[in-house]
Parts: structure tokens; sequence; C-alpha cells
């Protein structure tokens, strides 16, 4: 089966860091190994390609740079149509959308074609777009979206409030799919770390306030200061609040090490090197579903996280980790401090936290639900 993945939005490279680049290159890759050919069509490639992706067949239609938000959103528009207007030329059997502000390449590809169209809506991003950034046309980014949702075969939400949204906004067709692993690629470390190392507490992830990366470094404060092995914080990620986490983490006497960005592909060798993953969100919307806690959960780390969101959906309190209040660094720290204390407790859980990862959140379970979805039923 000839498979055409696109993604317009211009914030999302195809081979970056983020997590929803991460989130195209494992769908990719489910696909790949179903057997079908696959080419993506987007509007940025990115410059992190894995080696196993090398080979991928990538279409690029750039949207320029310009300061004026009302031609970005135009350019945007225009580029999905050139987009679109590629995957006729190619052709192709199913059309995999991930759902993008200003454009519907689905919809304007498959009248033509005749073929499925799978739409992947992982935000409400026009609600993201007006409330924290800039929208200009509000009217044609509702007009476009609900061209995409309403003509889509099915339209793949990663959570239940964002099936909501879809349906309110057009879909006819919606399942519920979350962010899943690569439990094939993310694997439990092969020994455990001496005991005479500090004990590792890692986060990952985009370093922005809700993330409550703040909240980790004072709850490591405290876990410092009790009697036990010594404790150092890992964050894996960047973002705007990295500066001043760096400036807290030293004012406060935090050993940490803090490694920036990384490529997907250098990942799992990161997450081996952990004790236990912390997800410390102040608060978050209810429709997100973080893909750190899935990685967590598959390198076999028990997972301390806040009551949040879809959080309590994918870490079982006492099963597979810990749940906290969002944004109590005291609560944090003390659940920290009895997983370095305990060490039957936390492989208990991290044994725990990989066999839910591989039953319930292997990629390969969330494409074949999406694609189970499907009026008319593809195969490779």
């Amino acid at each position: 089966m000839r498979v055409a993945y696109v993604c317009a939005d211009p914030g999302v490279p195809v081979f970056g860091s983020k997590g929803a680049s991460v989130h195209i290159q494992e769908i990719v890759r489910v696909f790949r190994a179903r057997g079908d050919d696959v080419v993506v069509y987007t509007a940025r490639r990115g410059d992190l390609p894995p080696r196993d992706l090398a080979d991928l067949a990538v279409v690029e239609r750039r949207v320029p740079r310009t300061a004026d938000a009302a031609q970005r959103e135009r350019s945007i528009a225009d580029t999905a149509a050139a987009l679109a207007a590629q995957v006729l030329a190619d052709g192709c059997d199913l059309v995999y959308e991930r759902f993008s502000l200003f454009a519907a390449v689905g919809a304007d590809v498959a009248s033509r074609l005749g073929v499925p169209v799978v739409l992947e809506v992982n935000a409400p991003l026009i609600d993201e777009q007006r409330t924290h950034r800039v929208l200009v046309d509000e009217p044609g980014s509702e007009r476009a979206a609900h061209r995409a949702l309403s003509t889509a075969s099915v339209v793949a939400c990663v959570s239940s409030p964002v099936a909501v949204w879809a349906e309110a906004h057009g879909a006819r067709d919606t399942v519920v799919a979350p962010n899943g692993v690569n439990v094939d690629r993310i694997r439990p470390a092969t020994r455990r770390a001496p005991a005479d190392e500090p004990f590792r507490i890692g986060f990952v992830g985009t370093l922005k306030p809700w993330h409550g990366v703040d909240v980790l470094v004072e709850a490591m404060t405290h876990v410092g200061a009790s009697p036990g092995r010594a404790v150092r914080l890992v964050v894996i990620g960047d973002g705007p609040a990295g500066a001043e986490l760096r400036r807290q983490a030293d004012e406060a006497g935090v050993a940490a090490v803090f490694h920036g960005a990384v490529a997907p592909e250098d990942m799992p060798g990161m997450l081996t090197a952990l004790d236990v993953g912390v997800a410390p969100y102040r608060a978050a919307d209810a429709y997100f579903s973080p893909l750190k806690v899935c990685e967590y959960l598959a390198a076999g780390l028990p997972v301390v996280a806040s009551r949040v969101g879809q959080v309590p959906q994918l870490v079982q309190d006492g099963r597979t980790g810990i749940l906290t209040p969002p944004g109590d660094p005291v609560a944090l720290a003390d659940a920290l401090r009895v997983l370095r204390d305990d060490i039957v407790l936390r492989d208990r859980l991290g044994q725990a936290a990989r066999a839910r990862a591989v039953a319930a959140h292997d990629w390969r379970s969330v494409l074949s639900l999406i694609l189970q979805a499907l009026p008319v039923q593809v195969t490779a």
C-alpha cells in the first residue's frame, strides 16, 4: 500500500527532537514495518534523521519566513495546497494527515483519488493558537478545520477531550488513540547502577513553565537534604525556561546535569541511565497525552507524575508509579525519597511499568486501532 503521510505544520519538523517529531517517525516506522511504501509530504523536513529512516522519501514545501502573522497564515494555506498537488501527482492508496492549522490536504486529495483519509488530531489547535500565540484569520482556520475534519474517513484523536473538540468542529467518525512508544527501541537498562553512584532522577521534555521542572528542582533540595544515597537531577530537553532552571539549580546547590535537546535516536540510551522518570506538571490541559510518560514506562522506570490531565490513565498509582498533587514540591520529594530508599518497590514498579508499556502503549497497537476504524480495511 502506498501511504502519503502529510504534515503541513511548519512548527513540526519530521526529523526533529520534539515529541511531535517522534510521533511522526514512529507512525512511519509502523507503516514501513507492515510493508507499506511511505512518502512524507511536509512543510519542514528537519535535520536530525535517524539512521533507520535515512532512506525515507520526503517531499518538502517550506513556508516562507515572515514576521507578518497574516501573511504567514496565508503561506501555510498555500503550502498545504502545494503539498496536496504533489500527493495528487504522485498518487497513493491512503492519506494519513497530521491535523494542522489552515490545512486540509486529505480533503483536497480524497475526492479526486478516491482514497481513504486518516486525520490525526493531537490538540485543539485553533484554541491553542488563539490563546497562546497569534491567530489573525480565525474564520479561515475554522473553515479549513471543518473541511479537514468533516471529510476524513476517520479522525484519530489523542484523547477523549480532543475527540469532543473534533466532533464539535465537524468530525463524523472519531477514534481515541493516545500517544504510544516504541517498545523495541526503548528498553530497560540491562544492569543496575552501583549503590555508591548518585540516584538519577530524570525529566524529559521541553522546558516551559507548565511542565513544572522548577517544582522538581525545589523537590530535589528536600531529597538531597535527607539521609541516604546522593541524588542527581538529569534534565533532557531545552526550552525558554532553560536558563532560569539552570540558575535555580545552581543557587539551590542541586546536583544537576542539563543535556539540552536530544535527537530521538539517542533517547533510548539516555533513558537507560536514569533510575526514575518524572513528569512534574504544575497544571495541564485535560486533552494532552504525554509522550514522555510512555517512554519512561517502556524504559522500565518507575514514574513519579502529577495527577493532572490524562496522566492518571497512563500511570497506575502504586502499580507503575506514584502520582502526586501538581505543584507540590514536598509531596514530590516524598515520592522520590521513597523510591530512592526502597529498591524492592522501585524494581516492582519498574517491571510493571515495562509490562504496561508493552501491553497497552506500543505504537503498533496505536496504528492498528486507527486503521481498524476505517470504513474500508486497508492492507499492506
